[in-house]
Order: C-alpha cells, then sequence, then structure tokens
C-alpha cells in the first residue's frame, strides 16, 4: 500500500475537480435513494390512505419530491460522470507527464535493463492502470462512509435503533468484503499486471522481428510462445471475472437478508409506534437503495492489486537515481574546442571488467583524429562519454579545460554534432526528420544537404514531406547512415563525434562521404571512429585502442615507419 503514495499526493493538483466529482457521487446515490424509498412509501401511503383519503392525503408534495429526486438523480449522475472522467483524464495526464519526466534524465544508463516494449508497456498501460485508484476505491469507498453516515442519520429521526442496525450492518460489510476480495484478488491482479507487460512486449517482438522469424522458420514457435501467455492471461482474468461475481452475489444475498431483518424489526413498530403503516415500506426500500452504495466497493478492491502492482513497476523506474545530472547554468559555448582525456578508467554496471583504463589523450582546437581498433575496445565508449551519457568512474574529461560535468545539457548538445552506429529514422516526414538538428533551416537548406549527402533521390516524389515510416524502413541501412550525417551537417557544431560514419556505403559514396566531411570539418574538432583504413592518411592523427587504451598514436607516415598494429592493419588489405 505505501507504493501507492506518491502517486495520492499527485492528486492534490487535481482535488477540486476529484472533490467536486466525489460530492457530486454522493449527492446522485442520496437522490436514488430518495427516489425509491420516497416511492415506496408513496406508494405503501396512498394504498393505505385508499378513497377515504383522497382528500386528507396530500398527493401533491410526495409526487413533487419523486419528480424532483428523479430529476437530481438524472443530472447528477450526468455531472458526476463528466466531472470524475475529467478528472481522471487530466490525473492521468500529469501522471504520464510526471513518469516521462522521471524516465527521461535516466537515459541511457538508467534505463538500458529495460526493453523498449517493456518501458513504453510501463510509461501506458501501467499508468492507466492507475486510475483504479480514484474511479473504483477512492471515490466509492468516501461515498459509501458518507450514505452510511447520512442514512444512519436520516433514520434515527424516526427510530434509532433501527437506523443504528441498519448502519452497523452496512459498516461492517464495508470493512469485511474489501478486505476479503483484496486478499483473493491480490496475486490474480499482480500475475495479470505481469502477463499484460509479457503478452505486449513479445507482441512488439514479434511485429518488428517479422521477417527474421519467417526466414529463420521461428514464426510457429514465436506464436506458440505468446499463445501460452494469453491462454494465461485469459484464464487470469476468467478467475478475477469469478471473484467480482462472487464480490456481486455475496452483496445481493447481505442486501436481501438485511432487507428481511429491516421488514421484520419495522413491523414490530417504529418509533414507539406499534403500528407503523407505510414506514415499513420507507424502511426496506431506503435498505434496498442505500445498498446501491456499497456494490462498488467490494469488487473495486479485488482491482487493488492490480493498481498496486502497476504503481510498483512504474516506481522501480521513477525512484532510480539518474546516471549523469546536468547543471542549470555552466560555460558558454565556444566556437573552437579543445578536448582533454586525463586517466579516464570506466566500467559497465554490473560488468567485472573496464572497458577503459586510464585512458589520456589531447586533441588540439581544429585537430582531427581517428580511433581504430578492434571490436570492443572502448571507442564507442568514450564517444559516449564524451556525450556525458555515462560520467567516468575516474579520471576527468576537459573541455577548453573546463570539466565537463560543469556544462549545462542544452550547451553541451549545442556544441557537438554526433553521428552514432545506429541511426534512428523517426516515424516523420522528411522535413521533420532534419529539422531535429537545425529548427531554423529553410527547405533549401535542406535540399541542398541532402543532395551533398547522395540523398537527392528522397526528393523525387514528395519532396521534404516524403514520409519515412517506423524506424525508416524503406531506407537502406547506408541511406539512413547518411541522413544521420545530413543532420550533423546541419547541426554545424564546433565539435564532431563520428561512430562509423561510413558503415554499409559503397566504396564511391564513403569517397564523397569522408571528403564531404573534412570540407565541412575544417576548423572543427573532429572524432571519427572507423574500422575501415580508407581516407586516414588525411587525418591529423590515428590513435590504435586496444583493451581500452591508446597503445600507439601519430599520422599515417609515421604509424607505418613504426611497423606496429597500424602497419599489420595496412598489410591485411
Amino acid at each position: 500500500m505505501r507504493v501507492l503514495l506518491p502517486y495520492l499526493a499527485l492528486y492534490r493538483r487535481h482535488w477540486f475537480r476529484i472533490s467536486l466529482g466525489i460530492v457530486l457521487a454522493i449527492v446522485t446515490l442520496l437522490a436514488s435513494i430518495g427516489l425509491l424509498t420516497l416511492s415506496g412509501w408513496f406508494l405503501a401511503a396512498s394504498s393505505l390512505a385508499g378513497l377515504a383519503g383522497l382528500y386528507t392525503f396530500n398527493y401533491m408534495l410526495p409526487a413533487a419530491g419523486v419528480r424532483g429526486a428523479a430529476i437530481a438523480r438524472t443530472a447528477g449522475r450526468y455531472a458526476e460522470r463528466v466531472v470524475s472522467h475529467d478528472a481522471t483524464f487530466r490525473v492521468l495526464s500529469h501522471l504520464r507527464v510526471f513518469t516521462f519526466q522521471k524516465i527521461m534524465p535516466l537515459s541511457p544508463g538508467g534505463i538500458a535493463r529495460f526493453k523498449q516494449a517493456e518501458l513504453l508497456n510501463r510509461l501506458v498501460a501501467d499508468v492507466d492502470t492507475l486510475d483504479h485508484l480514484y474511479l473504483r476505491v477512492i471515490s466509492p469507498l468516501i461515498s459509501a462512509v458518507a450514505i452510511i453516515a447520512v442514512v444512519t442519520f436520516g433514520l434515527s429521526f424516526l427510530d434509532v435503533s433501527l437506523a443504528l442496525t441498519l448502519g452497523m450492518i452496512m459498516l461492517v460489510l464495508l470493512a469485511a468484503l474489501p478486505l476479503i476480495f483484496y486478499r483473493a484478488g491480490h496475486p490474480i491482479g499482480q500475475e495479470l499486471t505481469a502477463l499484460c507487460s509479457d503478452y505486449r512486449t513479445l507482441l512488439t517482438a514479434w511485429l518488428q522481428g517479422q521477417a527474421e522469424l519467417v526466414v529463420f522458420g521461428a514464426h510457429n514457435r514465436f506464436r506458440q510462445a505468446m499463445t501460452d501467455i494469453e491462454n494465461r492471461w485469459m484464464a487470469r482474468q476468467q478467475q478475477q471475472a469469478t471473484l467480482a461475481g462472487l464480490a456481486q452475489a455475496l452483496m445481493i444475498a447481505a442486501t436481501g437478508l438485511t432487507v428481511t431483518l429491516m421488514l421484520w424489526l419495522a413491523a414490530g413498530g417504529i418509533g414507539g409506534n406499534s403500528q407503523p403503516g407505510a414506514l415499513i415500506a420507507l424502511f426496506v426500500f431506503i435498505t434496498l437503495a442505500a445498498f446501491e452504495a456499497l456494490g462498488p466497493v467490494a469488487g473495486a478492491f479485488q482491482h487493488l492489486g492490480q493498481v498496486i502492482a502497476s504503481a510498483t513497476r512504474v516506481t522501480q523506474i521513477t525512484s532510480q537515481t539518474p546516471e549523469v545530472s546536468f547543471p542549470a547554468q555552466g560555460p558558454a559555448s565556444a566556437s573552437q574546442v579543445t578536448l582533454r582525456i586525463e586517466d579516464v578508467t570506466f566500467t559497465y554496471p554490473e560488468q567485472p571488467l573496464p572497458v577503459l583504463k586510464n585512458l589520456s589523450l589531447t586533441l588540439t582546437a581544429g585537430e582531427h583524429i581517428a580511433l581504430l581498433g578492434r571490436t570492443g575496445c572502448g571507442k564507442s565508449t568514450l564517444l559516449q562519454l564524451l556525450t556525458r551519457a555515462w560520467d567516468t568512474q575516474t579520471g576527468k574529461i576537459l573541455l577548453n579545460d573546463r570539466p565537463l560535468a560543469d556544462y549545462a545539457e542544452s550547451t553541451l548538445r549545442q556544441m557537438m554534432s554526433v553521428v552514432t552506429q545506429r541511426v534512428h529514422i523517426f516515424n516523420s516526414t522528411l522535413r521533420e526528420n532534419l529539422l531535429m538538428a537545425a529548427p531554423q533551416c529553410g527547405d533549401d537548406q535542406l535540399c541542398s544537404v541532402l543532395e551533398k549527402v547522395g540523398l537527392a533521390n528522397l526528393l523525387d516524389n514528395e519532396g521534404l514531406n516524403a514520409w519515412l515510416g517506423e524506424g525508416g524502413r524503406q531506407l537502406s541501412g547506408g541511406e539512413q547512415r547518411r541522413l544521420g550525417v545530413a543532420r550533423a551537417l546541419l547541426h554545424n557544431a564546433p565539435v564532431v563525434l563520428l561512430d562509423e560514419p561510413t558503415e554499409g556505403l559503397d566504396a564511391e559514396t564513403e569517397q564523397n562521404i569522408l571528403a564531404l566531411l573534412r570540407q565541412h570539418c575544417q576548423g572543427k574538432t573532429l572524432i571519427l571512429i572507423t574500422h575501415r583504413l580508407y581516407g586516414l592518411e588525411h587525418m591529423d592523427r590515428i590513435c590504435v585502442m586496444d583493451n581500452g587504451d591508446v597503445i600507439e598514436q601519430g599520422n599515417h607516415e609515421t604509424l607505418l615507419a613504426q611497423r606496429g598494429r597500424y602497419y599489420h592493419f595496412c598489410q591485411r588489405l
């Protein structure tokens, strides 16, 4: 239960709408109770009055009361639905923004262990489940307590003992049934939440990897795994539906027994009157109507297990401390940048061996260096440290002689253009995918950059309005990589970090892209990570890495003369 407290605290922002929704729910229930009670009493009293009471019995006032209660019930129900759902949607919107704001600073370290579909499920489905907390638990519970108090107080003017009897029965049911069905429904709710997450994750993987599953003949096995989860999910849903039916059955039985008891007690006299007449009908019908307030409570608490499980899953993410934090203010941006890496050691979380070991490297303003080495030697990790995706455990990285951690995030992003190994294409237009790098650019500039990187063919049909689709699936790997280069050119930062920018390109296109990058990066500080040796003779310095450190460095001719690791790389061509 304690895991729900932070989410209950968020409700304070919408306290007025939530309170108004609860008040309207209470008013609606009171109108419903008044309608049934007054109607029952009116019919019974009219029957007892008969024709003899045609001129003595007041028919007009009860009839007006019945009509007024009916109108109040209808209007109250409509208003309660509008206000409650509006409050719920606002709370969900706030919860989703709150959760997203907590997730964003965690990237990538804090969320690396979660699959994309798992994160999406927690952000959407688990947050949606939290709406049960207000609609199915808080509002019905408060309304039921209020109704019990009002009904008991009202009936006490007629007969205190009968009023207290009805009030105590309702209070016992209100205390016992939710607790019983919470205990019974808690494990079911927890497993339902887990199965829902597993199924959505598996379904997303199945949709994204259909081509590979078909090619390798794993489609049926994967589908069978989904079917197994689906069957378990449906079985748990059936158990939950059975509990809900049992809760309603118990409530109906309790209602019938209580009505019978009240009928028997009222028949013996009400308020000292041994001939209560129509008041018997009043007590019977008010009992029937009052139990309407208890109906949602018993079944609601069996869903509390799902709510707690979802809140726990969301809290697992939002409670994490970000691996990297940025100051609000810091040094200003600069057009010339020097980089100094001093004795940097870095180990990924839960990994036994460091990726970088006492690495030291200095880049002067405008210098172009290439990082070369076998896969896993720490090249890409170094780029992640430079962009502060992670922070170093020991050593320091200085940008213009200031620690990297001193810079505000906006300033750091403004000073660096990055092309990663995996270029993400957003499910949007070609224009929007480029404008993210330089929002101020016009269409002419965008078209010019596309022509420079050899992507003019993308403009043939719909131009910059061409829809690239989910992950840019209609683009080849080389086209995606060149689109990443186009973004870097548009961003035009003083530091350019390139991780395998020509991977997947043919020889001619590779030559053109490298020549374009050299031209664009004149006067800029450039770090190029590559496995390919073409064009390295144009670099100011080549650094060969192995086992997390630089083992040799120098220009092309110097390294060839040393006949070291770089020389052997060149001999293998």
